[in-house]
């Protein structure tokens, strides 16, 4: 018997085959695959849609992205678990889960309502990402197994973490660019509200980092600290600042 939901017209001009073919990843029950990419908003206007949506996989997926980065953190390095955990904070975040989703190419296999689809390059296009990558490597783990998901993630998250540890993006922002100040200049950042527009419930402003009285960058947001965030990383790109160095203690192979 053919299946219903990968027989639809609407899922089929999605080609999920090509899908695959860039995860490298033949599914068994390929309507798993295609629950990963069904936003809640896309069945409320189409209730008759014959899948869920994918929150439920997405819960899985959350905790099986952490716990292969987890086991491979644990088996690789020495370092202490605090700095550990920051690791797998920066490769586990929802920035990088949504980048690698838009590096992979699942943007076009998302099923939303025509409200969402209209948000293509905002930060809650960005956020849906994460939650769709988080909810294909559940369907992974469902369908193929740990191993294949294992496999998936080493390929697409854990390849990130030197990218992470060069970078500094083991750090929040604001103490990458505090730490970095205080070490090469021994000045503390401060940062100043420029502007704010927008009624009480929906305020965006713009706020700007400096060192002493010079203005290093901008950044802006629908909170002072979202802004204050971006500012630090747009100041940290400006002077070129990584934050300390860290020191990574590898497992001696036997």
């Amino acid at each position: 018997m053919k299946n219903k939901i990968t027989d639809l017209p609407e899922v089929k001009e999605k080609h999920f085959e090509l899908l695959e073919e860039k995860l490298g990843i033949k599914f068994k029950h390929p309507e798993i695959l295609v629950n990963a990419f069904v936003h809640r908003s896309y069945l409320n206007e189409h209730h008759d849609f014959p899948s869920g949506q994918n929150e439920r996989l997405e819960f899985l997926g959350d905790a099986v992205v952490e716990l292969i980065v987890t086991e491979y953190l644990f088996n690789e390095y020495e370092n202490p678990e605090g700095e550990l955990t920051n690791w797998r904070a920066a490769l586990v975040n929802a920035k990088i889960l949504s980048s690698i989703a838009y590096e992979i190419g699942m943007e076009p296999f998302l099923f939303l309502s025509h409200g969402e689809a209209k948000d293509a390059g905002t930060k809650a296009r960005d956020y849906i990402m994460a939650n769709v990558f988080e909810a294909a490597t559940g369907a992974i783990y469902l369908d193929r197994g740990y191993d294949i998901a294992k496999q998936f993630i080493t390929r697409w998250v854990i390849t990130k973490l030197p990218y992470i540890l060069e970078n500094g993006l083991y750090m929040d922002a604001k103490s990458r660019f505090q730490e970095s100040a205080q070490e090469l200049l021994g000045i503390t950042p401060t940062y100043k509200v420029l502007s704010e527009e927008g009624p009480d419930h929906a305020k965006n402003f713009r706020v700007g980092v400096f060192l002493d009285k010079e203005l290093i960058a901008e950044g802006f947001g629908t909170s002072k600290q979202e802004a204050q965030t971006e500012a630090a990383e747009a100041g940290c790109k400006i002077k070129g600042w990584k934050g300390p160095k860290v020191n990574v203690i590898e497992k001696n192979k036997k």
